[in-house]
């Protein structure tokens, strides 16, 4: 009775710990809301750290933008008012990546920069 019972525990056990290392680590590098907007990002800068999976939340409160970044994993992506994109990318490198805006969105497009600080 006592092996029936360890062997149909086990699996269940393995499951609930992986359930909540997973949830621990959402819960400590939550999705870092962006919002693009005529000529800039807001925030316009953020500090992440290396090797860890980030995700921005992205929307846009006026005009049609984009970041891309091959530096950091990140396609191009689309960022339009109304709607909300999910990128996930994780820093292999400690460094300071400048993003300039990936779609051409009128006068101010040339300053429009969203600065990533990876951190050790």
């Amino acid at each position: 009775m006592h092996t029936v019972f360890h062997k149909s525990v086990w699996p269940f056990a393995i499951t609930v710990v992986a359930t909540l290392v997973t949830a621990a680590a959402a819960l400590a590098h939550p999705p870092i809301d962006i919002v693009a907007s005529n000529w800039k990002f807001t925030p316009a800068k953020i500090s992440i750290p290396v090797n860890e999976p980030t995700t921005l939340h992205l929307t846009s409160s006026a005009g049609v933008h984009g970041i891309e970044s091959k530096d950091l994993g990140i396609k191009q992506t689309t960022i339009s008012p109304g709607k909300f994109v999910d990128v996930t990318f994780t820093p292999k490198k400690a460094e300071t990546y400048v993003l300039h805006c990936a779609v051409v969105c009128g006068p101010g497009h040339g300053d429009m920069t969203f600065t990533i600080e990876v951190t050790p």
